[in-house]
């Protein structure tokens, strides 16, 4: 096994990178307010400015963040989407390890 590698864990490399390029480019410009009233007024409208696929805009739409991750979003530019909802960080990180929320403390951060 390559030990720079999590298993069930996509590598963002310069594959992916490309392939999410319109993914990240529509997460980045919810860093905009106005982007932000657009997204919150008509999110499928929003998403098809950027040109995103039906399977991306399935993954955004259905806060599928394993999935927008494997699709090539990076999870720095995805986190502005949980800004909106909002969600925290550690339900992210359980929904892309497959697991409840509270499992996901137990078990991955050592909370009780």
């Amino acid at each position: 096994m390559d030990p720079d590698r999590i298993p069930d864990t996509p590598l963002f490399d310069r594959a992916r990178q490309r392939r999410g390029y319109n993914l990240n480019k529509m997460a980045m410009g919810l860093g905009t307010p106005a982007n932000r009233d657009a997204f919150r007024a008509d999110e499928s409208a929003y998403l098809n400015r950027f040109g995103l696929s039906p399977e991306e805009k399935r993954a955004v739409m259905a806060r599928d963040w394993r999935e927008m991750v494997r699709l090539g979003g990076n999870v720095f530019y995805l986190l502005k989407i949980s800004a909106i909802d909002p969600v925290r960080m550690t339900e992210i990180g359980a929904h892309q390890a497959g697991m409840d929320h509270e499992t996901f403390l137990r078990e991955r951060l050592g909370k009780r």
